[in-house]
């Protein structure tokens, strides 16, 4: 099996494990839109959110760790495994003195505690999750996202639609799911054997440390990046505004979730073939056909995006979530150019070059404040999402020649400014509904289809060579 086949072969286990429940939880949108007021979905996104930036600063980005250093056979996998969940029981100890704080804001008054129950388990499952992928168990990784998937939803089912828990209900689904996560993969796997405190090594703990703590400004500017904006459509038009805007996200994270499939095993495949000769070579096949797909789906999803918004959001004129399809096209745009940084990343993550992941998202950190104080107070939602997409933009564009200067691969600039010419003509004809709307995204899409094919079809024939030439 060449490593076409295996990066291949693993991107199918992950899509075949992961993609139904998570294609079924993608229509819990519909659920969330029908049993909360947009004023409480925006809370309990916000919520989300925060734990989304939490747990890579208390756990000190120590999840990250386990995959680069769980993959290097010159690590001991207990030492690995008891140094990311020391460090996490520390970063835990810290956030349970500090949380009672969260009750001073108005926003999060009343929630201290859930936030913390939910950070606690999140933290916990993204360390056992990546480590069981770092040792190669593939196939209980993605049995795992099938489980925590079906858990959140029946969780939601019966705690937003049977017993109206509301924002409760929300945080509630997740933390379940997390903890009988955590716990289903600690015994199956048997991590609690890698768990022993005499492997506890200050060597290795300083070396992950070194890779880690650079990615904890990281994150804290990647989500300046993807949700400050909710923050500034709050104080500036209000929970309303901003529970139409998150809905809104929702259907570019299909983008997300079909890449997200293919990066957990690109991730692996990167890590492992470091070391080989043809390494810039694989990497021009997999970005070229990676950024093709990317762009082909991108614009299936604008072409369709009014009656897709329609399908899974609830339709009561009165919450006003129907009208969020104005802001989705745009916010497909930042998700393609989200998913292309994602890409870029894995260079530094090969190179352990997490100092270069922090200074290119201050980048798109900066683009994206200064712009949403411009643009928001101005064109409310629609401001946030310019802000965002040209936040992400900004990053791709400096990352993508960073990372082809550290492995010299061909990254076809011209094709992407192509491609992103057109998928923003579509996201124009989208959002402005001009006559014959639907021909024209048809005619565009056939056109960004045929453009792309070729690089795709070409990934797909050394795939199929057993020699992978």
């Amino acid at each position: 099996m060449n490593k076409y086949q295996k990066l291949a072969g693993n991107t199918l286990i992950f899509a075949i494990g992961s993609f139904g429940a998570k294609f079924l939880s993608f229509f819990l949108i519909r659920l969330y839109t029908g049993c909360m007021t947009s004023a409480e979905y925006s809370t309990a996104d916000l919520l989300y959110q925060t734990v989304n930036i939490l747990y890579p600063i208390v756990t000190m980005s120590m999840a990250d760790a386990v995959i680069r250093f769980g993959m290097d056979k010159g690590y001991d996998g207990r030492t690995v495994y008891t140094t990311a969940i020391a460090s996490t029981f520390i970063g835990l100890a810290v956030l349970a003195l500090l949380s009672p704080l969260f009750n001073l804001s108005e926003m999060y008054a009343g929630y201290s505690f859930l936030l913390y129950v939910y950070c606690y388990f999140s933290c916990f499952r993204q360390i056992a999750s990546n480590f069981v992928r770092a040792k190669g168990y593939v196939k209980l990784f993605a049995l795992d996202g099938i489980l925590s998937t079906l858990t959140i939803v029946i969780s939601n089912v019966i705690l937003l639609k049977f017993l109206d828990l509301g924002i409760n209900g929300y945080i509630l689904s997740i933390i379940i799911s997390d903890a009988l996560s955590f716990i289903g993969l600690t015994v199956v796997a048997g991590l609690y054997k890698y768990l022993d405190f005499r492997y506890f090594a200050k060597k290795v703990f300083k070396e992950m440390l070194k890779y880690s703590v650079p990615l904890i400004p990281t994150y804290v500017l990647w989500w300046i990046t993807s949700a400050s904006d909710r923050l500034f459509v709050i104080s500036m038009w209000g929970e309303s505004e901003n529970g139409i805007y998150s809905a809104s996200y929702k259907i570019p994270t299909l983008l997300l979730m079909f890449t997200t499939l293919f990066f957990q095993a690109w991730q692996m495949s990167a890590i492992e073939n470091r070391n080989d000769s043809e390494l810039p070579k694989f990497y021009g096949k997999i970005y070229s056909a990676y950024s093709s797909a990317l762009m082909i789906a991108a614009a299936g999803i604008i072409m369709l995006v009014k009656p897709l918004t329609y399908l899974l959001v609830d339709n009561d004129p009165e919450k006003n979530y129907i009208y969020g399809y104005h802001y989705t096209p745009i916010l497909v745009i930042a998700m393609v150019f989200q998913c292309l940084c994602q890409f870029a990343s894995s260079v530094y993550n090969v190179k352990k070059k997490s100092m270069n992941s922090m200074w290119t998202s201050a980048i798109a950190a900066a683009v994206n404040i200064i712009l949403n104080l411009i643009l928001i107070p101005r064109w409310g939602a629609y401001g946030a999402a310019i802000a965002t997409a040209a936040a992400y933009a900004s990053c791709f564009a400096v990352r993508i020649f960073d990372v082809t200067n550290m492995i010299k691969f061909n990254a076809g600039h011209m094709r992407t400014i192509i491609n992103t010419l057109i998928i923003i003509g579509m996201a124009v004809l989208a959002i402005t509904e001009p006559k014959l709307v639907y021909l024209w995204l048809a005619v565009l899409f056939v056109i960004i289809t045929v453009f792309n094919f070729g690089a795709v079809l070409s990934t797909l024939k050394k795939i199929l060579n057993r020699t992978g030439k």
